[in-house]
């Protein structure tokens, strides 16, 4: 098993930053894929950014340019750092991850094992 815990969510102006951190523990070895995704009120769960065990990284077309996903092996930690940020990011973000190896189908949720609790971010003034 792996637990993963969240944590840096809140309220932030429009055009403001935040930091979310994702601390995972356990079978940790078992896990390739890392993830944040949000959900919104009456929205599906979408995949904000990905990052595999080698560093590549995929983005919502949404969030390009705003967002950063980073990974710390030795610490079992992922962060996303969130910039620019508007009021449609507001959502319960969730760390997750994937046993599934890097490609290109893993965005579904399905694909991913092990989920947080989630943290709130709203973005307004």
């Amino acid at each position: 098993q792996v637990q993963l815990v969240e944590s840096g969510g809140g309220l932030v102006q429009p055009g403001g930053s935040l930091r979310l951190s994702c601390a995972a523990s356990g079978s940790i070895f078992r896990i390739n894929v890392m993830a944040w995704y949000r959900q919104a009120p009456g929205n599906e769960r979408e995949l904000v950014a990905r990052i595999s065990s080698g560093g590549l990284t995929d983005y919502a077309n949404s969030v390009k340019g705003r967002f950063t996903i980073f990974r710390d092996n030795a610490k079992h930690m992922v962060t996303l750092d969130m910039d620019y940020l508007k009021p449609e990011d507001t959502a319960v973000y969730y760390c997750a991850a994937a046993v599934t190896k890097w490609s290109p189908s893993v965005v579904s949720p399905v694909f991913y094992d092990y989920w947080g609790q989630g943290t709130q971010v709203t973005v307004s003034s």
